[in-house]
């Protein structure tokens, strides 16, 4: 089947559709029709503001959504993708009670209950069914929530975006609850295709019992659309009849899915106004707007979300995953967008996109984009430029303007590459992420100044890393000189930073001699080669250094005398870090097992049940094994006199399929030519029902 000629733009706008609902609901989640109007007023723009809250948060229907999809990456791109698959995505890319969902407790929150269901080893569909949670817990909002990647990688097939939903709600949800997911991810998949409003509910409808509350729900709903122009009178007929207090549970289905439904009924081909009517709403307002954002970017198109005020702006593409593969984190709506339009052309039986710019990632291709790039001041003056994607070379750029630049002033523009500083100020979700880009791996961007501009200026890349007192500092590469209509590439070879992460990436433009006016376009930004660094605690009391590994276990200390000391009191924990776009690497370290049946590194890591582990084991062997799910596959072993309290040198790397090690002299090795191989990850600990600690752990390029 063939795919959209526009297929990439539009699911591009979905995305971006999904992240300005979510961003623009959240300060006030929760909250009734009723505050909302006596403290806020009807939901124009975005709010966050006025509540002191950050605009780009973690959240958990953007980390969800673009989380939970990666199962057909990891089980096989094919229709026939199961609920039992999908569950094993949510143990392996969640730490419990810190990534993705809310953790509210078992029998409080479905999606908690289900994971909890998972981990007992209750498969899904079961783990989410009526038949084990109850009608109550099952029929909470979280099918639907999740939805939009499945329909966004099935464009023009509702049958297919349903089926999808289907699989993926039943991990956690049943009943209505499905119903109106797979109504939803149908409908938003036939937007590819038409704009027509009743047409896409007929569709939605289509795809669910005819004698469903939700497609009652969706009558009753139209029918008052006919009688009332306006939709306050509408949304009182919704609290009167299909109300929270008509439900169990904190957050139902029905009364949510309601008021999507009317939301686009009164706002068909109008972006804005749509926002408009599903935040002032009420309830569940995130969530909500978020699924409405998505159908309606993906029906209207980049064109419909700029036809109203500047909801592209503040974001500026920018997006958070809180996921146990740390590397996925730190993310931006287009890198999202190529990934769901790759799925859905494998899906469709097409080949991938060509990567933009021999695969740089920041190459700002879409319409739009800024891939996370915002103006950024300066310690010793700033001229902050403004930002503008252009048409350039046949392509797009990133346009940094600015005026007046003198040689004591600098225009900044910078991205994020891992968890910014109002992540502090973040609640209910924390953020997991481990770095993007590393001291040792080359930074490298393409620069050009347009023969328009006035004035020669000086090129520098720019990172900020965090400090010892967890703030940021500006740390600047080699000057390089640009005159009107001259173009240049910048390398630099990052060097260590006493352990701390980098946390943003850019460019700093300064005046040359006089007055300079004009703009510099970024053409592209990329990283390249192995991670050479070592990861320990690093002067002062920094806490950002810490916050750059996964957490996968129950305790990990900074009060202890070594960097790293993790405990885990029941089953497997690790902690990790890197990204996946390390391959070939070598690691060593110092470790002690203070407890536990076995302890030891952990290689390629994608998550907390998919890697390879060099360890020792309480039965005294040496062991290379294979951890993919619930499978665990040793791929040598080999006697080793193993006891608590004694320091173990590792001495560890993977080449291609070949992982070897020595332990304090031992040496042990192995090849993995199965399919269930990992060709790429980054490096983490690993305890079970133990304690493990080490002081530093060094990574390089394999020899």
């Amino acid at each position: 089947m063939s795919v959209p000629n526009d297929y990439l733009e539009r699911v591009y706008a979905g995305v971006l559709g999904k992240l300005i609902g979510v961003y623009l609901g959240r300060p006030f989640e929760g909250w009734t029709y009723q505050r909302i109007m006596e403290e806020l007023g009807p939901i124009e723009y975005y709010v966050h503001d006025r509540l002191n809250q950050p605009l780009v948060v973690t959240d958990d229907d953007v980390a969800g959504t673009f989380t939970f999809i990666r199962a057909l990456e990891d089980y096989g791109i094919s229709p026939d993708l199961s609920a039992e698959d999908i569950g094993k995505a949510w143990l392996n890319y969640m730490c419990e009670e810190r990534s993705i969902l809310w953790w509210g407790g078992n029998g409080n929150s479905t999606e908690h209950t289900a994971w909890l269901n998972l981990k007992k080893g209750i498969k899904a569909p079961a783990s989410g069914s009526v038949a084990t949670n109850g009608k109550a817990v099952a029929e909470q909002i979280g099918a639907q929530i999740f939805i939009d990647g499945w329909a966004m990688v099935a464009p023009n097939q509702p049958q297919l975006a349903a089926k999808l939903a289907e699989q993926a709600g039943k991990v956690s949800h049943d009943g209505e609850s499905v119903y109106a997911a797979m109504l939803w991810a149908a409908m938003e998949a036939e937007a590819f295709r038409t704009k027509d409003i009743n047409t896409l509910i007929d569709v939605g409808l289509s795809v669910i019992p005819a004698d469903s509350l939700i497609a009652k729900l969706i009558a009753d709903i139209r029918a008052w659309h006919k009688q009332h122009a306006d939709w306050r009178d509408c949304r009182q007929l919704i609290e009167d009849n299909y109300g929270y207090d008509k439900y169990p549970g904190n957050c139902h289905v029905v009364p949510n899915h309601a008021l999507m439904i009317m939301s686009v009924l009164y706002a068909p081909d109008d972006f804005q106004k749509a926002q408009m009517i599903v935040n002032t709403s009420g309830w569940d307002t995130d969530c909500n707007a978020g699924n409405v954002g998505c159908l309606m970017g993906i029906m209207l198109g980049l064109d419909g979300i700029e036809n109203g005020p500047d909801w592209r702006g503040p974001i500026a593409d920018r997006l958070l995953i809180s996921s146990a593969d740390g590397g996925n984190s730190i993310n931006d709506a287009v890198r999202t967008a190529y990934y769901l339009a790759n799925i859905g052309r494998k899906l469709a039986g097409v080949g991938e996109l060509d990567s933009p710019k021999v695969g740089a990632q920041m190459h700002f291709s879409l319409p739009g984009s800024q891939q996370g790039f915002r103006p950024g001041g300066s310690a010793g003056g700033s001229s902050n430029p403004v930002l503008r994607n252009v048409a350039f070379e046949g392509g797009r750029a990133l346009s940094i303007q600015y005026e007046a630049l003198g040689p004591g002033q600098a225009a900044v523009a910078t991205t994020p590459t891992f968890s910014p500083l109002e992540m502090l100020n973040m609640r209910t979700y924390d953020l997991m992420a481990t770095p993007l880009v590393y001291p040792g791996q080359t930074l490298k961007a393409r620069v050009v100044a347009p023969k328009s501009n006035k004035g020669d200026v000086k090129v520098r890349l720019r990172l900020r890393v965090y400090d010892a007192a967890d703030q940021l500092r500006d740390v600047d590469g080699e000057a390089h000189r640009l005159a009107p209509g001259s173009e240049t590439v910048i390398e630099w070879r990052l060097p260590e930073f006493d352990g701390q992460p980098i946390a943003e990436i850019g460019l700093a433009i300064t005046g040359h001699g006089r007055r300079a006016d004009g703009a510099v376009l970024l053409d592209y930004m990329r990283w390249d080669g192995a991670a050479e660094l070592t990861l320990r605690r690093p002067q002062g009391d920094s806490d950002f250094w810490r916050m750059a590994w996964v957490n996968g276990v129950d305790f990990f200390s900074k009060r202890f005398p070594p960097s790293f000391r993790i405990s885990q009191s029941r089953e497997e924990g690790m902690v990790s870090h890197g990204t996946r776009q390390w391959t070939d690497y070598a690691l060593k370290s110092d470790i002690m097992v203070h407890l536990g049946n076995y302890g030891g590194v952990a290689l390629r890591v994608q998550g907390l049940r998919r890697y390879y582990g060099v360890r020792v084991t309480r039965n005294n062997t040496l062991e290379i094994v294979r951890v993919r799910d619930d499978e665990m596959t040793v791929l040598a072993s080999t006697d080793f006199a193993f006891e608590f309290e004694t320091k173990l040198t590792f001495d560890a790397k993977v080449v291609g399929n070949t992982i070897s090690a020595t332990v304090n002299g031992t040496p042990i090795s192995a090849t993995d030519l199965s399919a269930d191989g990992f060709a790429n990850g980054g490096i983490g600990l690993v305890v079970h029902e133990g304690a493990l600690s080490t002081d530093a752990i060094s990574i390089a390029a394999a020899a």
